[in-house]
């Protein structure tokens, strides 16, 4: 276990083995060893308890560059293209990584892009955190540069400004049945995508929004919370018939 949580009620420690982790509670000398369960005790005998790294983990405690993609976005782009271990992705705009770290631990070998080179090194340590190294690849630069040297793809998720552009070109780049993605933060991009979509004889073509509310459980009944819709952003999906 490379990376690992030491949790305790709602305190929650990114940690690796064999250090030291100064915490309110005290110091933790972390196992060398650890295994998901095991209690350790700070120095003035305050237990914590072992976690392994899931997804949402990630999103919690990847290192940032920007807003990543939510949780319940990536579920929508795995159920609606069946994301799967050995898929070939192709994935642009990487930000954080989380995107790529989730098809990653799916078992999918993902190609992402990120245009800054700086932002391209914290999500390639977001990898290594994430197990996924061996599975992700992050290059810095533009997709639409090396188009010509990319082969064919089972998916193709994008979180890019110039998503249009790319999906207009995606056709010869997709497997037959291979399917596209685009996460756009405003509406005006999901139409872009969309009509590039259709245009380039791309089947299917879908925008969608999706929006999550909690529940507000107590004495007086049960109801959605008041406290927002959970809007992010719009999803387009395509695919290559």
């Amino acid at each position: 276990m490379r990376a690992f949580l030491l949790v305790r009620d709602d305190r929650e420690f990114l940690c690796h083995p064999d250090e030291e982790l100064h915490t309110d509670l005290g110091v933790v000398e972390t196992p060398a060893d650890p295994e998901p369960g095991q209690v350790v005790e700070t120095h003035l005998g305050e237990p914590f308890t072992v976690r392994s790294l899931r997804g949402p983990d990630l999103f919690d405690h990847l290192e940032r560059t920007g807003a990543p993609m939510m949780p319940k976005d990536i579920g929508v782009v795995v159920g609606e293209t069946g994301a799967a271990a050995d898929d070939r992705v192709l994935d642009a705009g990487t930000g954080t990584g989380v995107l790529a770290a989730y098809l990653g631990r799916l078992g999918a070998d993902v190609l992402t892009f990120e245009a800054r080179e700086e932002f391209a090194e914290v999500a390639r340590e977001n990898m290594t955190l994430a197990g996924v190294e061996e599975r992700v690849e992050v290059r810095a630069g533009d997709v639409t540069e090396e188009f010509a040297d990319l082969g064919t793809f089972d998916l193709v998720t994008l979180d890019t400004a110039d998503a249009p552009e790319v999906v207009a070109r995606l056709h010869d780049h997709l497997v037959s049945g291979g399917f596209v993605a685009v996460y756009s933060p405003f509406v005006e991009n999901a139409r872009a995508s969309h009509e590039a979509a259709v245009d380039a004889g791309l089947t299917g073509v879908d925008t969608i929004e999706t929006i999550q509310r909690a529940m507000d459980f107590d004495e007086r009944g049960s109801r959605p919370s008041t406290r927002g819709v959970g809007h992010t952003g719009y999803l387009t999906f395509a695919r290559k018939p």
